[in-house]
Order: structure tokens, then sequence, then C-alpha cells
């Protein structure tokens, strides 16, 4: 074993690690925004509404995700829908954004169902005091049931953005430099197919361990909250 190469290569990885992080973060963000508004359809009354949620995530559940991804990466542009090419951080924005727009769309799906389950759980007679008292809807969902729902997905949704982080190791192949795409660069450079490995698995461990021991912290402080 030899791990003298990260004398030279550490950027490598700091960097990879960084791109990493950011898609995760932007995936998760987004795939929230998605999920609720899916999971608001999936619960509503209103049938056409329903059915495009259930569509929705039956969909991009039931199919992988690097086929999202290469229908968002190949697909778009072949659409007329053209990404910025400039680098950021040493990242092209544009293949960032597919990576980011393909991960969003996925998780979106996964998040969706466990809104809903989080806002189902919810006692039924809140809705009902809350719309007795004269709340419309919207703020009734704003103010007290999502508060609550929450509280009750946070693991769930922690676990979602720890499978995010995991998952997103499948952009590098479109050439995304996150933490995996660097770490086969410096197995390229090196002519060390084994220990860039083990050094990027170490990393992903304790950013996903890390972030597991935060939604922990953070649920027993809303427990007693």
């Amino acid at each position: 074993m030899d791990f003298s190469f990260l004398i030279d290569y550490k950027n490598f990885f700091i960097n990879g690690t960084q791109i990493t992080i950011l898609l995760a973060f932007f995936a998760v963000l987004f795939g929230i925004l998605i999920g609720i508004l899916l999971a608001m359809f999936k619960i509503s009354s209103n049938k056409i509404l329903k059915g495009i949620a259930s569509v929705y995530i039956e969909f991009i559940r039931g199919t992988p995700l690097l086929v999202q991804l290469f229908i968002i990466y190949y697909g778009l542009p072949y659409l007329g829908i053209e990404f910025p090419d400039f680098p950021l951080l040493g990242q092209n924005v544009g293949d960032f954004m597919a990576g980011v727009i393909a991960m969003s769309i996925n998780s979106g799906a996964y998040v969706a169902e466990i809104f809903r389950a989080g806002i189902q759980a919810v006692d039924k007679g809140q809705m009902e005091a809350a719309r007795s008292l004269g709340m419309p809807y919207l703020m009734t969902m704003k103010k007290i049931i999502l508060p609550q729902a929450f509280k009750n997905i946070l693991p769930a949704l922690g676990n979602e953005f720890i499978v995010v982080i995991k998952e997103s190791a499948i952009v590098s192949i479109i050439g995304i430099h996150d933490l995996m795409y660097n770490a086969d660069t410096v197995r390229g450079n090196t002519y060390q197919p084994f220990e860039p490995l083990i050094i990027a698995a170490l990393i992903y461990f304790v950013i996903t361990f890390s972030l597991s021991k935060f939604i922990g912290l953070l649920e027993k402080r809303m427990d007693t909250a």
C-alpha cells in the first residue's frame, strides 16, 4: 500500500469533495422543493394533479438514475436547451447543471413519498380545527401541517441526503469533476488502481457519517423543543 501520491494529488481529492458536496446540496434542495409540490399534488382531491404526481413518481422511481442522467445531459441540448459553457472551481458549469437537474428530478420523486407519508401522519383533526377557525388551506399546510410533518420525516430526509451523496458518484460518467472522477484521474496518472479508491471511499464515509450524526443531533434537539 503506497499513499505517497497524496503529496502531489491531494488537491484532486479536495476539489472533488467540494464538487460532490455542492452537487448533493443543490440536488437535495431542489429535490425537496419538487417533492413538496408533488406530495401536495398526491394528497390533493384533484384527480388530474394526483395523476400527474403518481405518473411522475412511478416513472422516476421505476427507471435507473443513469438513464435519467443521460436523458438530461444529451436530451435537453437535442431539444435546443443549451447549458452554459464556462468553468467554475475547475468544473464546466453546464455539466454541473445537468448533474444537478438529473439528481434533483430523481430525488424529488423519493422526497415526495417521504413528505406524503409525513403529512398523512399528522392528526387530521389539526387540519379540521384550523379550517374551522377560518385559516385557508395553504396557510394551514404552511403554518401547522408541514412543520409537524418535517419533524416526523427528518430521519428519512437525512437518509435521502446520504443516498444522494453516494449516488452522486454516477455523475462522473458525464465528466463532472466530483470525488469519483478525480479519484479515477489520480488512478490513471499514478498507475495505482487501488489506493486512490481507498482514499475516495474514506472521504465518502467521513461525509456520510458526519451528516448522519448531525441529523441525529438535530432530531434530538427538535424532540426536546
